[in-house]
């Protein structure tokens, strides 16, 4: 057995097509890469351009085109959710994943999406930090959005509330996924 070294974001992705608990990485790439056990190895040629063409189209597939309630219900199971300790580090991910589902819905419910006195999202760091000096804005992975997060947990939870249902998630689904921040 070899390691492989990948970042955060892929790591994710390949934890989001779990489809059963326990099961492996070289699983679930093989799954995706319709790379069989004891299958040959293809030629060094084909090696160099069909990995790439099928990584491009694993990374291409856009995630609405799956199922958006299964996609949240395999992250609450992933290996790399349960690994999160803190509320903080959970809502990240979750934001991140909710925009991966669909960015134009992500988008328009943070525009809406704000305290009596505070700003909760914006493209920048400096847009947040002009709202609120101790607001410790953190950028959300994979996307082009800075969330503020000196909040409490409620108010977190109430955040992915409010873009979830824009975002038309069923009630049950929300209240799992507010549980467990």
């Amino acid at each position: 057995m070899k390691t492989i070294d990948v970042d955060e974001e892929l790591y994710r992705y390949i934890a989001s097509h779990t489809q059963h608990i326990g099961e492996s990485a070289s699983d679930i790439l093989r799954r995706m890469l319709n790379f069989k056990p004891g299958q040959p190895v293809p030629a060094k040629d084909a090696c160099i351009e069909s990995p790439v063409q099928s990584a491009t189209h694993i990374i291409s597939t856009p995630a609405a085109a799956q199922n958006p309630v299964r996609v949240i219900r395999e992250l609450l199971l992933s290996d790399a959710y349960a690994e999160k300790s803190k509320a903080i580090d959970r809502f990240m991910l979750i934001l991140s994943t909710l925009y991966n589902l669909d960015s134009n819905s992500f988008a328009n419910a943070t525009e809406s999406l704000h305290g009596r006195t505070r700003i909760y999202f914006a493209g920048d760091e400096q847009t947040l930090l002009a709202a609120g000096k101790q607001s410790k804005p953190r950028h959300i992975p994979g996307t082009p959005y800075w969330v503020i997060t000196n909040t409490n947990t409620n108010r977190k939870r109430s955040m992915v509330d409010a873009i979830m249902q824009e975002m038309q998630f069923p009630a049950n689904v929300i209240e799992k996924v507010s549980n467990t921040i």
